[in-house]
């Protein structure tokens, strides 16, 4: 199924400390296996750290699953991000997502944001050290310019690019074309624009409603109609949410309507 599961719900509020109610995460997790899903996005700040232990204690040892996660933030509380780029801070995140996830190599290994206080190619530099020593089986990339991902891919293999864009955000919509013509995955993350786009009411819903499917269904078969190369990863916190949008892959959109809601007409 090309359809991720995005883990940071999995934790509290502001992603920040555990969930309230830690079973159900768990049985969450293994109930998106379950329907197909095999992609799993998390990062050691999630929680910090919470997704990533529950992701193993859900899913370990993976079977025919691949488990994706970050590195180059911090956190200092609810809803508060730093990024921090240092290479020796990026080899300890690294070495200490192996050891929550129980694996000697992560399939998907990927820089979360990019630091500007550092040079660039020492924070891709740590990665190829890392792939290099069998720790990191790919490497990935978050939050880039195409200019850093050029520069990336000068140096090492790059197989995803993560970028924030859905129907209401699509700012990164240029990198996603270059995923597109270089035979790049594109992840889009907030797929749902933070559950804004899951919400009752206005055009899209009646849009949505005329073809036997959710605001959030619309939104997710828009994304997955736009190439084999975009891979949404939405959150769910419930099972009614995950099954929703595991429907969503189901959905078949005319080439009218996914031109109609690129054009953003649908949403007027």
């Amino acid at each position: 199924m090309r359809l991720g599961f995005g883990a940071a719900k999995l934790t509290g509020p502001g992603v920040w400390g555990p969930p309230a109610d830690p079973d159900h995460a768990v049985a969450l997790l293994r109930r998106a296996a379950d329907l197909g899903i095999n992609l799993f996005d998390t990062a050691d700040t999630y929680g910090p750290f919470v997704s990533e232990e529950l992701i193993r204690r859900a899913l370990y040892p993976y079977p025919d699953l691949i488990v994706a996660t970050k590195g180059g933030c911090v956190r200092t509380g609810p809803d508060q991000w730093a990024t921090l780029g240092d290479p020796a801070y990026l080899r300890q995140s690294c070495e200490m997502s192996l050891r929550r996830l129980g694996l000697e190599t992560i399939d998907l290994y990927q820089l979360h944001e990019v630091d500007p206080r550092l040079p660039f190619e020492d924070q891709v530099g740590v990665l190829i050290d890392l792939r290099r020593e069998g720790k990191i089986r790919h490497i990935g990339l978050s939050a880039v310019t195409i200019d850093q991902l050029d520069r990336a891919r000068a140096m090492v293999e790059i197989v995803t690019v993560q970028g924030e864009f859905n129907l209401l955000q699509r700012t990164t919509e240029p990198v996603m074309h270059y995923c597109m013509d270089h035979g790049l995955g594109f992840i889009p993350f907030f797929p749902l624009a933070d559950g804004r786009l899951a919400r009752a009411g206005g055009r899209l819903e009646a849009l949505a409603r005329s073809l036997g499917a959710t605001t959030a269904q619309l939104a997710l078969a828009w994304l997955l109609h736009l190439s084999p190369s975009v891979l949404p990863i939405p959150g769910s916190a419930t099972m009614a949410e995950l099954e929703e949008n595991v429907r969503a892959a189901a959905l078949m959109l005319s080439d009218v309507i996914v031109a109609e809601l690129s054009a953003g007409a649908a949403l007027i």
